[in-house]
């Protein structure tokens, strides 16, 4: 099980939203190279990168701490945010990005979800927020009327390598993960599930270690790894330790 460190960037920094509110902003580091060297030091094996700015405008914005975050690590990295088309999935994955995580356009373009798929095979993942229970676009700013594993089973077989399911009534506020709705994808799916939103405490990390858990890929974790509320080497053992199922 892999524990993802998240670095969210909002005009070049290293931030972290409140319930996916861009005006509830929270700035945690200046320079994203060096915080994502910090992660690598801490033992960590990937870097879980969302473009926020990008999320919202429909289009890659903040490339350059992208760009310097790369040149400071070796651990591989997944990005997300703001990519909608072919040609910014190549040129991200040319970059050295090992996964770019597809979000709007997994709603908007399955197509394009799918081609992707085929061209890039196992480089690329899908990213389903949702918002009471319905998969959130744009940023967040838009509802849809389908849920997680209806959109979820619409990539079944296409070679999507994992889904990063994102509760955001519970992101940012250090709530606790919602490892119900989590489950009930992962146990909906075939493609791997990693859990995002509300991780806030080592009773988490617990949590997520046991059996029952152990269907997913891992967990990512942002503003709780900022203020300090996860030991990070037990963190890391744990994970280590918990075999998948």
């Amino acid at each position: 099980m892999i524990l993802f460190p998240a670095i969210d960037l909002k005009d070049g920094q290293c931030v972290r939203l409140k319930l996916g509110d861009m005006e509830q902003a929270t700035v945690f580091n200046n320079d994203p190279g060096a915080q994502a060297a910090t992660f690598q030091s801490q033992g960590f094996s990937w870097l879980h990168l969302v473009d926020l700015n990008g999320a919202f405008a429909g289009r890659p914005v903040n490339e350059a701490a992208v760009e310097s975050i790369l040149k400071s690590v070796s651990i591989p990295v997944q990005l997300g945010g703001g990519i909608r088309s072919l040609d910014q999935v190549e040129s991200w994955l040319a970059k050295g990005i090992r996964r770019v995580i597809l979000g709007t356009v997994a709603l908007r373009n399955p197509e394009l979800v799918r081609e992707a798929c085929k061209l890039f095979p196992g480089r690329v993942a899908v990213g389903i927020d949702a918002k009471s229970g319905r998969v959130a676009v744009e940023g967040w700013a838009e509802t849809s009327d389908l849920t997680a594993i209806e959109l979820a089973n619409r990539f079944a077989d296409v070679g999507v390598s994992a889904i990063i399911f994102t509760d955001i009534d519970r992101d940012g506020i250090l709530k606790g993960l919602n490892i119900e709705s989590t489950l009930e994808l992962a146990n909906a799916v075939d493609i791997p599930v990693i859990a995002s939103g509300g991780l806030a405490s080592m009773d988490d990390i617990h949590r997520l270690t046991q059996p029952d858990c152990r269907i997913l890929e891992g967990a990512i974790s942002g503003r709780a790894l900022y203020d300090g509320r996860i030991n990070v080497p037990t963190a890391l053992r744990l994970f280590e330790e918990a075999a998948p199922c």
